[in-house]
């Protein structure tokens, strides 16, 4: 159950330069290698948000070599 503290807080979605996303609350600056990417609202807004649009899960590095091993057995 969420406490009157969490359901009023604020997040702002982030990324890494991976492309992983985490929600970070608002009022606190953003660690280092992370930034915002503009949706900001309610803990489960941006956990919905992050759903919606995080539709590959591996980090962009593994992605990246993969598609380079496909091409290059091609």
């Amino acid at each position: 159950m969420l406490g009157d503290n969490e359901k009023s807080a604020e997040f702002d979605v982030v990324i890494n330069d991976e492309e992983q996303y985490s929600i970070w609350p608002a009022d606190r600056d953003v660690p280092a290698g992370w930034h915002t990417v503009g949706t900001r609202g309610p803990k489960q807004q941006c956990l919905d948000w992050i759903d919606e649009h995080w539709t590959d899960m591996r980090p962009r590095s593994l992605r990246e070599a993969l598609r380079q091993a496909a091409g290059d057995s091609a």
